[in-house]
């Protein structure tokens, strides 16, 4: 008797754990924001420009498996911060239907702008179904920049004194960052951004030394303690989350996502990241 109530308890334990797990990785997590701190240092910053803030957001995903009001919020929040520079990294909805375009336009009333200025660069899902429609990327685009949001596609642009390098989405289809780095000058200050770590690993670098701001991965999404994140949608399973040393100058680093495609997160909070600009 004694070992089948202690076989009870367990059972009865396990799915207690089980549920209250469930609970906090669909209503919780995935909207429990964190504002990730991070130096930024710089070859050739100005001097000028020593201490400012930048504001990395990836990933909003609006669309109809979302709550719009947790973007506008997450985006009040991070203006309190009074960024110099804002960067956008890609996947600004998950596309379904032209309703996406108002979607958008809604959530982008609230967006979060630098004092000096904010640029961004597309990612997969800004591309429409499997990622090859070209026209809903050039609607994308035009949406944000009637927002004051200046996005790059293989181009670059200059905002007081600080160069940024922005691809198009590597999975999509006008991935040509050869056209802007065969301009790549080092002896300026630079940031590059591209939304799909993948693209790091391209011979396309032109000895780039620097800084790259991606998103993508949403770090997984579900990371079990002391493992790896079983989904991660990179060929280079070493792009996770974060900062990586890429060994040859560069600096990846990878946000988390401040949405999400399919409501649930563990281990892996949604993120903004702030950068404070340094002279390297």
């Amino acid at each position: 008797m004694k070992r089948r109530k202690f076989i009870k308890k367990s059972i009865l334990s396990t799915l207690g754990i089980t549920f209250v797990t469930g609970i906090y990785s669909w209503k919780i997590e995935p909207f429990w924001l964190e504002f990730v701190h991070k130096k930024m240092p710089i070859k050739n910053l100005p001097k000028h420009l020593q201490g400012k803030t930048l504001i990395q957001i990836s990933d909003m995903h609006v669309g109809n498996r979302f709550d719009p009001n947790y973007i506008t919020n997450s985006f009040k929040k991070a203006q309190k911060y009074n960024p110099d520079f804002v960067v956008y990294t890609g996947d600004y909805t998950t596309f379904e239907s032209q309703e996406q375009y108002e979607q958008l336009r809604e959530v982008l009333k609230n967006a979060v702008k630098g004092t000096f200025g904010t640029v961004a660069v597309l990612g997969n899902h800004d591309y429409g179904e499997n990622w090859e429609d070209a026209s809903v990327a050039a609607t994308i685009s035009k949406i944000l920049n009637e927002a004051n949001i200046t996005v790059l596609r293989n181009e670059q642009k200059e905002i007081n004194g600080l160069n940024f390098i922005g691809f198009d989405d590597y999975w999509g289809t006008n991935f040509f960052p050869e056209n802007v780095m065969s301009k790549y000058n080092e002896h300026i200050a630079n940031i590059a951004l591209c939304h799909n770590p993948d693209a790091c690993d391209e011979p396309v670098w032109n000895n780039y030394k620097g800084w790259i701001l991606a998103g993508h991965t949403h770090g997984g999404q579900i990371k079990p303690p002391f493992l790896k994140s079983p989904f991660l949608p990179v060929k280079n399973k070493r792009y996770t989350t974060g900062e990586i040393d890429l060994y040859d100058g560069r600096t990846l680093y990878i946000n988390r996502a401040l949405g999400h495609i399919r409501q649930v997160r563990f281990n892996v909070r949604p993120e903004i990241t702030i950068f404070k600009l340094e002279t390297s």
